[in-house]
């Protein structure tokens, strides 16, 4: 071979490489254009992050709309079988303040695609069959502790939605619903402590010492003795 065709060649083989080279850049690059590489998985991430930010404002719906209905039908119950006032006043109230709250609730979830449950689950259903079977006083001091750890959960569970909700409306649902909410468990928190005090008869020792026959009937006892 003469010393011209090996430069050639020579010459050849380097832009062969040169070009070799380019092909595979502008290869890099397209494919870095398109997202199939770092960035793509980025936005992966993202939607995944997305999804699970929206999964537990779709639990706290379920959980809601749960809890709701057994309020309504726990408090029907109260409503017929509660043996004080109080709390057969306190069983109409959880219907008509949960029957409302729940038909906002399954607006919201319509509007977001979600489908709440319809119908008590066994656990649900379990607790209104022993509630059900109870009367009198053994039924009011069930119900009255059932519904002041029930609502101690509703609170904190709405508080929770209400500040980290991702869900727009469905955080303001939350957000409206919660003063409601914590006026009821003020409201079992107080039939519960005169519950308590009729028990220990505190409440009945006070009203007997706000008459002034009291003392009287004291110093007679200990006349008689």
């Amino acid at each position: 071979m003469s010393k011209n065709s090996f430069s050639g060649a020579i010459l050849c083989l380097g832009a062969c490489a040169v070009l070799a080279l380019t092909i595979a850049a502008g290869a890099s690059g397209t494919q870095n254009s398109n997202g199939t590489g770092g960035g793509n998985t980025n936005e992966t991430g993202g939607m995944k992050h997305g999804t699970g930010s929206m999964a537990g404002d779709s639990k706290f719906v379920m959980n809601a709309a749960m809890g709701g209905m057994a309020e309504v039908e726990m408090g029907r119950l109260a409503a017929q079988k509660g043996a004080s006032d109080e709390v057969r006043q306190f069983g109409q109230r959880m219907v008509d303040d949960h029957s409302k709250a729940n038909e906002e609730l399954m607006r919201v979830a319509s509007s977001k695609g979600m489908t709440p449950p319809a119908t008590l689950d066994a656990k649900h259903q379990a607790e209104m069959q022993k509630m059900s079977a109870l009367s009198g006083e053994k039924f009011d001091k069930e119900y009255v502790k059932m519904m002041v750890s029930d609502h101690k959960k509703d609170v904190a569970e709405f508080q929770k939605e209400a500040g980290g909700g991702k869900d727009t409306d469905i955080k303001a649902f939350a957000s409206s619903t919660l003063p409601t909410l914590q006026e009821h468990l003020q409201m079992i928190q107080r039939i519960n402590d005169k519950m308590m005090m009729r028990k220990s008869g505190n409440l009945k020792s006070t009203n007997s010492n706000a008459n002034s026959g009291g003392g009287m009937s004291n110093s007679n006892g200990n006349s008689n003795r």
